[in-house]
């Protein structure tokens, strides 16, 4: 049993805070089944079970091998006392039907979550809700954009309370009708029921489907009511808040409405720097700055897409066998990243950068001074200069500036400080391809 304690003490040390206590802390040493060769560690379900084999059981081996000279052969198995009946129903009907509900991916965390002003509200919010099911916001509605993080942070949640003996139901709103379509042409609804009713927790990913779907609202309305006067806590997510899903019946909007609805806005810069980063720490992948920031400038929103493409780079890089360099990104990219044709207003442009900067756009055609106002205005005819087929002289004219002199200089201004500041090589970047994206959408 010392044996095994100072293992899983050293394992400790080499995984996140988060990963310890969901999989690791509660393994227990079964000391009469294990042998000198072969050891047996017991945990909460098969879930957790086959996570522990696939992610820490060669790590496990290292450590023993590093500190005992040995390898044995580790089992991990599940305690027979926590296969519960209404557990075993689940297990059993899972892998009746083949349906991957409640097979959370441990990997998405709070910890592993990368937090902004962006997501601020929704992390906080989900977090609370772990830490006190039922009892504070019920149902919790999260709901933004394609790839923002909203599946992450709802098994983020899950995930919290799976090694801690609660019964966690996740599923997407396609596998939930999937599955009542199956059971009903099965005449077996009961069982159906019992999966989505006898759980602690019941995590709806996409429930933006349940459009139109009128027989599926019916039977999620009484599932729905069933946990919630059960103070079992269900939380949901979406792409658009619960009054914006045409076809839902008002009965359902309604109860949707009772907790609390937090969204998820597009990352800023920084954070979308940061989740870079954090996805190539936890992949073991190295990029460098400079790669990083062109992934972050030239890519769209959709972390999803980004944490691909972060994938996508590594397995060319090891089949080609060549280091991943900022040209080999770009080349790597470079179909991903549609050109932009359509021709740009200079609107567009002080749209942008008013809103990036948090000034008016008046200010910037203004003759105010103030040293943010110059820096506004000069970045907005940098960009409308290099983004548009506008001349210096009608650059100028727009601006309300003498002659083409007053843009030669603001451009002369801008390149010194492109020289010099590297943050504001980025955040130009950020900027033309916000503007490009802007265009493309009001094309569409």
């Amino acid at each position: 049993m010392e044996t095994i304690s100072t293992i899983l003490s050293h394992l400790k040390k080499e995984i996140t805070k988060d990963e310890y206590e969901c999989y690791i802390k509660h393994l227990t040493y079964d000391k009469h089944s294990s042998q000198d060769d072969i050891l047996y560690l017991n945990t909460q379900n098969i879930y957790i079970a086959k996570w522990i084999k696939t992610k820490y059981k060669e790590k496990l081996l290292k450590l023993y091998d590093i500190h005992y000279n040995k390898k044995p052969n580790i089992k991990i198995r599940v305690k027979k006392r926590e296969n519960s009946p209404i557990i075993n129903k689940i297990i059993k009907e899972d892998n009746k039907n083949n349906l991957k509900s409640t097979l959370l991916n441990p990997s998405l965390t709070f910890d592993s979550f990368i937090v902004g002003s962006s997501n601020q509200f929704a992390y906080t919010t989900a977090k609370s809700v772990a830490q006190k099911i039922g009892k504070l916001y019920n149902p919790l509605f999260i709901y933004g954009g394609v790839g923002l993080g909203k599946t992450h942070l709802l098994q983020a949640i899950g995930n919290y309370h799976i090694s801690r003996g609660k019964i966690v139901i996740y599923t997407t709103l396609e596998q939930f009708m999937n599955a009542f379509t199956s059971h009903i042409r099965a005449n077996n609804m009961n069982r159906f029921r019992d999966k989505f009713r006898e759980c602690d927790l019941l995590l709806i990913d996409d429930i933006q489907f349940l459009s139109q779907k009128e027989q599926t609202q019916e039977e999620f309305f009484h599932t729905f009511n069933e946990l919630y006067n059960a103070n079992k806590q269900i939380v949901m997510t979406s792409d658009r808040q619960p009054n914006k899903i045409i076809g839902l019946v008002d009965r359902l909007r309604s109860r949707f409405e009772w907790g609390l609805m937090a969204d998820i806005q597009p990352p800023e810069l920084h954070t979308k720097i940061a989740i870079i980063r954090k996805k190539c720490e936890l992949d073991g992948i190295n990029l460098n700055s400079d790669i990083i920031n062109y992934m972050a400038t030239h890519m769209g929103d959709n972390i999803r897409e980004i944490e691909g493409t972060i994938i996508k780079l590594n397995a060319l890089s090891s089949m080609l066998n060549q280091k991943i360099t900022l040209d080999f990104a770009q080349n790597a990219i470079k179909d991903q990243l549609e050109e932009q044709k359509d021709v740009i207003s200079i609107n567009d442009i002080i749209d942008i950068v008013s809103s990036e900067l948090n000034i008016k756009p008046s200010d910037i055609i203004s003759k105010k001074r103030s040293r943010i106002v110059v820096s506004a205005r000069r970045t907005a005819i940098y960009l409308a200069r290099n983004l548009t087929p506008n001349s210096m002289p009608q650059i100028a004219l727009y601006f309300g500036m003498k002659d083409h002199t007053a843009i030669s200089h603001a451009m002369k201004k801008i390149k010194e400080l492109k020289e010099k500041d590297d943050d504001f090589n980025v955040l130009l970047e950020e900027l033309s391809n916000k503007i490009n994206r802007i265009k493309k959408d009001n094309s569409i």
